[in-house]
């Protein structure tokens, strides 16, 4: 196997923070971003599909706060919902539905949390 480019390996963890995957420069497609260095195109991040998002980033605060949801204390619930927060999660349609019944909390306890947080 070759060694990646020196760019793509730098923007690595971000192209994997991000939930998006490198290709490599023969593979870039028309909705992947182009990764250039100089005049060329060295690689290309090829970014996830939107349907899926909430699932990605509630995954994501999982593995952060290093166990499921449902499971944690109310002072840990508030810290997920102002982690979710700042990842986006709130700007998707739904998104309050689907925390609150993936934290283990009614909808209007989401509410509660996100004005707290925005006061």
């Amino acid at each position: 196997m070759v060694d990646p480019h020196p760019l793509i390996a730098a923007l690595q963890p971000l192209i994997d923070a991000m939930g998006a995957q490198s290709v490599r420069p023969s593979d870039v497609e028309g909705s992947d971003v182009p990764l250039v260095w100089g005049d060329d195109v060295v690689g290309g991040a090829r970014l996830p599909p939107i349907h899926g998002s909430l699932d990605r980033i509630i995954a994501r605060v999982e593995a952060e706060m290093q166990r499921p949801l449902p499971t944690l204390s109310r002072p840990e619930k508030q810290q997920a919902i102002r982690r979710l927060d700042e990842l986006g999660a709130f700007v998707l349609r739904r998104a309050v539905e689907d925390v609150s019944e993936a934290v283990g909390i009614s909808r209007i306890t989401v509410y509660s949390y996100l004005n707290a947080l925005h006061r």
